[in-house]
């Protein structure tokens, strides 16, 4: 497979929608996410990025101009144990859930589909990432319609043992920009993972289309020790 350039993939793509990219630095020491979201209306654009926790929740920035939360207030990361779960919706709070009572990944997300935002029926992406006795290993997946038919839902999920050092890959809701917006396809795309966050953080950030990029989270884990450093940023200040 192909290592894409994450900064062309970006700055190529007007509207990828909202992104998860996870992978081990290039040192082989962190393992590494980072997830972004970006919006097109008024209430998409009106978020925040703010800690909760072990994780971080959207909140709207001027809580007067919030129409519809359903779909765009939601916790994307959350820590179980020794997983990490980033996803761009409440499945996070599903995916918890059904790990804390013993299913695994792919079995929590059963239960849940594309979001109900028709025509876009925008996929949901989520990610995992389980560090554990100094080995990580992570997994990804979309919940899509088929093909803008909303009476199937086709589901993916790509599991990546033992990451390898500087190789990470990245999942976005849109194929591109669109009226209605097409959903991702195909497997995660392989990117390369720095070893510094805040070089990252600002790649990623710098890449993402100006005017609709609105938050970016990131965030390395020390494989040995599960200690991590974290970077919100966010458009609206």
């Amino acid at each position: 497979m192909e290592m894409l350039s994450l900064e062309k993939e970006l700055k190529e793509n007007s509207y990828p929608g909202r992104g998860i990219v996870i992978g081990r630095s290039a040192d082989g020491k962190k393992a590494v996410t980072a997830y972004f979201i970006m919006g097109r209306s008024e209430n998409s654009r009106n978020r925040v990025f703010v800690e909760e926790g072990e994780g971080i929740r959207t909140q709207a920035f001027d809580p007067s101009k919030l129409t519809d939360p359903s779909l765009i207030i939601y916790a994307p990361v959350r820590v179980l144990g020794n997983k990490t779960i980033v996803t761009n919706g409440d499945q996070t709070d599903t995916i918890y859930e059904g790990m804390d009572h013993q299913l695994t990944f792919e079995q929590a997300l059963r239960c849940r589909e594309f979001e109900p935002d028709g025509p876009n029926y925008t996929p949901r992406i989520s990610g995992v990432m389980h560090v554990e006795n100094g080995r990580f290993n992570y997994a990804m997946s979309i919940l899509k319609s088929n093909n803008g038919n909303p009476d199937a839902c086709n589901r993916y999920t790509f599991a990546y043992e033992n990451a390898i050092a500087g190789e990470g890959h990245f999942i976005h809701t849109y194929k591109c920009d669109g009226n209605p917006l097409p959903s991702f396809e195909g497997e995660p795309k392989l990117v390369a993972i720095p070893d510094d966050m805040d070089e990252f953080a600002e790649l990623l950030w710098n890449s993402l289309n100006e005017d609709n990029k609105v938050s970016l989270f990131v965030r390395y884990i020390d494989i040995e020790t599960g200690n991590y450093e974290s970077k919100i940023i966010n458009k609206n200040k």
